[in-house]
């Protein structure tokens, strides 16, 4: 993949900032600036007034601090030791920390944005509940991982917690925000759980895929609607950004072709219904054997009902009815030929069609 992301690409952020909404982002980056990469664009290219990364963002940054109980408060270890090559505007503090200061920054941008009568976007993107884990000191417990693992689910609960009740406070904010909260993978194994379903991270198949995607804009949504689990509609992450430029009636220019598709009322609450097009989706480059698991599948696609997940050439499918199967266990590939010869053609041709990675070079030399 490309060392950072093109900041010419559309982007939610610009597209509400042209409209006239303070945008921030305050958390995590991921799409250029980290360890091997220190020349990527800033945040702010990307369409942001303001922004507050870690050590994954290049611009403003909090770099974290590490501590066990009984270890000298003097000297605290450094997850990334030369972070501070990122360049300057760094803060070096404690990592059980870091999501608070994410809030703090966030709180004053909100109330700046509402005294200036400007809607706003913010970003709010910790890195709780990635490992690591380095929950407060005196919230270690056992010290056993998945006591770290709970700890640092409750530190962060708390401290978005305030974010929460900020808005929820503000009658004016509460009658016209929308939150969501949601993660980009399942858990890991023995650390929070995929349910029903079989994977988890890194793995294609829906524990590792499915993540739960909460709404609250309780003003905005259906009556009927609050309070309920919509388990039917198929909505993909990459569908947020047409949906709430929807929302926000946000135009953008009709050249552009999301791979995402507006659609608000499942987000309100006032349907049930699902995208329509195809769900294509492809393994971490270096995780062909993980979790003493070998050889996963490499692709994987979701169309409506019907979940195929194949290798790179195509072979070796496995077909799911995720209609009656959520637990991927039957495997339909040879009683539904015609949907696989469809399903595998269509995904092969997305991942060809994709920017090369180094999946198909790292399963060769593991041969």
């Amino acid at each position: 993949m490309a060392q950072w992301l093109d900041p010419k690409a559309p982007m939610l952020a610009r597209f509400l900032q042209n409209s006239g909404y303070a945008t921030g982002h305050f958390g995590k980056w991921h799409m250029g600036g980290q360890r091997d990469v220190n020349d990527a664009p800033a945040i702010s290219d990307y369409g942001f007034d303001q922004s507050l990364s870690n050590f994954e963002g290049m611009g403003p940054k909090l770099l974290p601090l590490t501590l066990k109980p009984g270890q000298d408060k003097a000297k605290p270890g450094r997850i990334w030791q030369h972070a501070e090559r990122l360049g300057k505007g760094f803060k070096w503090m404690q990592r059980s920390e870091i999501t608070g200061q994410f809030v703090d920054s966030a709180l004053p941008f909100i109330d700046q944005a509402k005294k200036a009568g400007k809607p706003f976007y913010l970003n709010l993107w910790p890195d709780d509940v990635h490992s690591p884990f380095w929950p407060p000191v005196d919230k270690w417990g056992d010290g056993s991982k998945k006591q770290l693992y709970l700890s640092v689910l409750e530190e962060m609960d708390r401290q978005l917690g305030r974010l929460f009740q900020h808005i929820q406070a503000d009658p004016e904010l509460a009658e016209n925000t929308i939150i969501l909260t949601c993660s980009d993978n399942g858990p890991d194994p023995g650390l929070g759980s995929p349910g029903p379903f079989r994977g988890y991270k890194t793995q294609l198949f829906e524990g590792g895929i499915r993540s739960s995607l909460i709404a609250w804009a309780p003003k905005l949504m259906k009556k009927d609607a609050l309070g309920t689990i919509n388990q039917e509609s198929i909505f993909s992450a990459i569908d947020l950004v047409p949906t709430l430029l929807s929302i926000c009636k946000v135009p953008y220019p009709q050249r552009i072709a999301f791979d995402g598709e507006s659609l608000p009322d499942v987000l309100l609450g006032q349907s049930k219904k699902s995208k329509r097009k195809k769900l294509f989706f492809r393994r971490p480059p270096d995780r062909n054997s993980f979790y003493g698991v070998k050889d996963l599948p490499d692709l994987a696609v979701r169309n409506g009902r019907w979940k195929l997940l194949c290798e790179y050439d195509g072979s070796a499918p496995l077909l799911y009815d995720l209609l009656t199967d959520l637990e991927e266990t039957k495997n339909l590939a040879k009683q539904k030929p015609s949907i696989v010869a469809e399903l595998t053609q269509s995904v092969v041709a997305w991942h060809k069609s994709m920017p090369a990675d180094n999946g198909p070079a790292l399963e060769s030399k593991s041969n």
